[in-house]
């Protein structure tokens, strides 16, 4: 699908373990998807070295040289990626060790660069790789055409963005929709990801999921929550507890944000929210008990776009970019 694009972006997810791109068209028409494993264990560099790699694969797959010069019809690069990043400026604020040395990394001056040579002055904007799957969503999944939505992700770590008329909500300090570090009741004494305790996170991402049903006296063999869910289903009732208290405590956290922004909506992405409806359903009759009345029917979604929602959402970060150019 990319050879036949006249004009398109790149978007990028970019990942702890994997790097994951394609050329996404106006309409947000998504070509074919490319990955590379993620050097992060060689430094920012490296990393950006590997982003750079990818768009001039991708760009190579556009078609035809687009100008006298040699250089492809790729109009601008979207990036999401793991960290709190600075999106006026295109830098990393601070990120995990997901990404070891990622803090500070200028991404968008250091992938500037490394395309000059062969594309020219192409446009880059980065941005947080939840806000790029929530404007993925936003823009053609399953919250398109939703003035607000927010926007819950629960996997590996809980994540959150809320999306105003297609635009994710930065914050004045860059961490607008940080739901995963809200205290929440059940989290109390457990440590969070940031160090603090008592955060949703603590309970209600995987790795807490799996030191909850731990705690509740589970089989230590079990290596993760995809397992603890697994055992739930089969009736293991350390398990059942363990993923009912985690996607309780995400359903509290979710009523609260609610009953603060009266969204339009709430999407519900990430590995948790797809692992049946044990947690589904646990997390919804939570969030519903604990809102008022005026928000009691909130629409509650599913993601559609899957693994490539962050991919379009960065794409959607690159056109804006192309377009607000483009006037001045």
């Amino acid at each position: 699908m990319g050879a036949g694009m006249e004009r398109a972006v790149v978007g990028i997810d970019l990942g702890g373990t994997k790097i994951a791109g394609a050329c996404v068209a106006a309409d947000g028409t998504l070509g074919d998807v490319l990955e590379v494993r993620t050097p992060a264990a060689d430094g920012p560099g490296a990393v950006l070295d590997a982003v750079a790699g990818l768009v001039l694969e991708l760009a190579r797959m556009t078609g035809p040289a687009g100008d006298a010069g040699g250089r492809r019809p790729i109009l601008g690069v979207g990036i999401g990626t793991a960290g709190v990043v600075d999106v006026g400026r295109g830098r990393v604020v601070s990120a995990t060790d997901v990404l070891p040395g990622w803090t500070g990394t200028a991404v968008a001056d250091g992938l500037r660069a490394r395309l000059a040579p062969e594309l020219g002055e192409v446009g880059v904007h980065v941005q947080n790789d939840v806000d790029a799957h929530a404007s993925g969503e936003a823009w053609v999944g399953a919250a398109a055409g939703l003035g607000s939505v927010l926007v819950v992700a629960v996997g590996t770590g809980v994540g959150g963005s809320v999306v105003l008329d297609g635009i994710p909500l930065r914050g004045a300090h860059h961490v607008a929709g940080e739901i995963g570090h809200l205290p929440v009741p059940g989290a109390e004494g457990l440590r969070c990801s940031c160090g603090r305790t008592g955060h949703l996170e603590a309970i209600g991402a995987g790795p807490g999921l799996r030191r909850r049903y731990l705690a509740l006296g589970g089989d230590s063999a079990s290596p993760d929550a995809r397992d603890v869910v697994a055992r739930a289903v089969a009736g293991d009732e350390a398990a059942v507890r363990a993923v009912r208290d985690s996607a309780t405590a995400v359903g509290r956290g979710t009523a609260g944000i609610v009953t603060v922004l009266d969204p339009d909506a709430v999407l519900v992405t990430g590995g948790l929210a797809g692992s049946g409806e044990l947690w589904w359903d646990t997390m919804e009759a939570t969030l519903r008990a604990e809102l008022i009345d005026p928000l009691a029917g909130i629409p509650l979604l599913r993601a559609a776009l899957g693994n490539e929602a962050a991919i379009v959402g960065a794409a959607k970060g690159a056109w804006d970019l192309v377009e607000e150019r483009a006037w001045t």
